[in-house]
């Protein structure tokens, strides 16, 4: 059988052998030191999957390989990386260049300020120190404590490589350098929130000292509010059923320390009722549904239909103010079609103190988004399916209001998992507070920071 080479490869995988084989045929025995003064010209990056596999640069990442021009490389004894002794093979070593990979162990940040973005070579007689920056793994950022915060609050951006962050630039290109507060292990920072930033939302771009990095394109997204009880969105009630949030339930108080309130908000146990005893359906709130609610119309210009579900998630504020543990949960409706307790369906039951099948504590000092991916609602969770399957699913529907239950029923880890499990914990009577605001659906799409645009 012939095995053909697509061309897209013929490129880098020639440069390389040509490359490997000028170095087979001029590179010396190292111990053969003459220890010749050493010069450093120009260093490139090595990436065969890059469409510029020898791309010349001003930094590097741990683990990239580096191809590096100068002279005097002959008789090469050792070459530090922020002081780190990094390993290099004398077959890649010729006198006017040579490969060397910058090793996972090298230290950045934590490298001795002496040495820090520099390399140096040492022969028998001469050392360079060459400045060069040196950066870790590229940042990310896994999640922001609040995504639509009032503006001079400050948030909290979680990741990791986020060190040293010296910009944030929020959406409409609102630019923050000041009062930014990193954590030294790079899994977050602090930065306030400015005036102006777009309605439209969209992502916060980070610099850091480790390069650039994207936030979910979910920050201030407006757009998305299903209901915000002041007047985006409308809240649908109906009938006197004691677990309706009719309302006059709502609050106005303002509540929260650092993300406060905004306006109305939902309690989710309403001052009228005693503590909730164990049963399912305990509260429940809604959006005002058919002939008013039209996902499509109002979130397709931003969220294409055919967005995969993964990348499209519900997002909403909570504020429990006291520890909230061991029983009660909230449950996500995507239409009005449950009667409470449901695993299984276009629902999906929130328990956030169930942290690693073990019962913690959960509380907050001020308001924080919770996000939930539409592929964890239970109908969806299997398969790969895409925005249109919620879409046409809420528009075959009679009733397509959006609500959320307080549920107070057993809570059984074969369910929570969809595995067999014998561990549970029984439901048990419960007055805790627990408030939400700003429903909305958002995107989870994160555009690439590309360290060579």
């Amino acid at each position: 059988m012939k095995y053909i080479l697509n061309k897209k490869y013929w490129a880098p995988i020639a440069f390389l052998g040509m490359m490997v084989f000028s170095m087979l045929f001029t590179a010396c025995d190292n111990n053969d030191s003459n220890g010749k003064a050493i010069t450093i010209s120009r260093v490139f990056l090595e990436d065969v999957n890059s469409t510029v596999p020898d791309r010349e640069v001003s930094f590097a990442r741990l683990g990239q390989t580096l191809r590096i021009e100068g002279s005097g490389f002959t008789g090469l004894r050792k070459v530090y990386i922020n002081g780190y002794s990094t390993y290099f093979n004398v077959v890649f070593v010729s006198d006017n260049s040579m490969l060397i990979n910058v090793s996972a162990d090298t230290p950045t940040i934590d490298a001795d300020a002496s040495v820090r973005n520099t390399i140096r070579f040492v022969n028998d007689s001469n050392e360079n120190i060459f400045a060069f920056e040196i950066r870790s793994s590229n940042p990310v950022i896994d999640r922001i404590s609040n995504t639509l915060p009032n503006p001079g609050e400050t948030i909290t951006v979680y990741g990791t490589g986020l060190t040293e962050v010296s910009k944030v630039t929020f959406p409409g290109n609102i630019d923050v350098t000041n009062g930014i507060t990193s954590d030294p292990d790079g899994e977050f920072f602090t930065v306030k929130v400015p005036n102006g930033i777009s309605d439209n939302g969209g992502s916060i771009f980070v610099q850091s000292s480790n390069g650039g990095a994207y936030s979910p394109a979910y920050f201030n997204f407006k757009k998305g509010v299903l209901i915000n009880f002041d007047g985006q969105g409308q809240h649908g009630y109906w009938g006197t059923s004691t677990s309706m949030i009719q309302p006059g339930d709502l609050e106005s108080v303002v509540l929260g320390t650092g993300n406060t309130s905004q306006g109305k908000y939902v309690p989710h146990h309403p001052a009228r009722l005693p503590a909730f005893d164990t049963k399912v359906r305990q509260s429940e709130v809604w959006t005002a549904g058919t002939g008013v609610d039209n996902w499509r119309t109002q979130l397709t210009p931003y969220i294409p239909a055919n967005t995969p579900l993964d990348k499209v998630a519900l997002q909403f504020d909570i504020y429990v103010p006291d520890a909230w543990k061991d029983s009660g949960y909230l449950k996500m409706c995507m239409v009005n079609n449950f009667n409470g307790g449901e695993w299984t369906g276009a629902v999906y039951n929130y328990i956030p103190w169930l942290v690693d099948g073990k019962s913690v504590a959960f509380q907050t000092t001020g308001w924080t988004t919770v996000t939930i991916p539409l592929n964890k609602f239970y109908a969806w969770s299997k398969e790969a399916f895409t925005f249109e399957t919620v879409l046409a699913y809420r528009e075959a529907q009679t009733y397509q209001n959006f609500g959320i239950y307080f549920e107070n029923s057993d809570v059984k880890m074969k369910d929570v998992l969809g595995t067999a499990s014998e561990v549970e914990f029984p439901a048990k009577a419960t007055a805790v507070k627990v408030y939400t605001d700003n429903w909305r659906i958002v995107s989870l799409n994160t555009p690439v920071a590309n360290d060579f645009p």
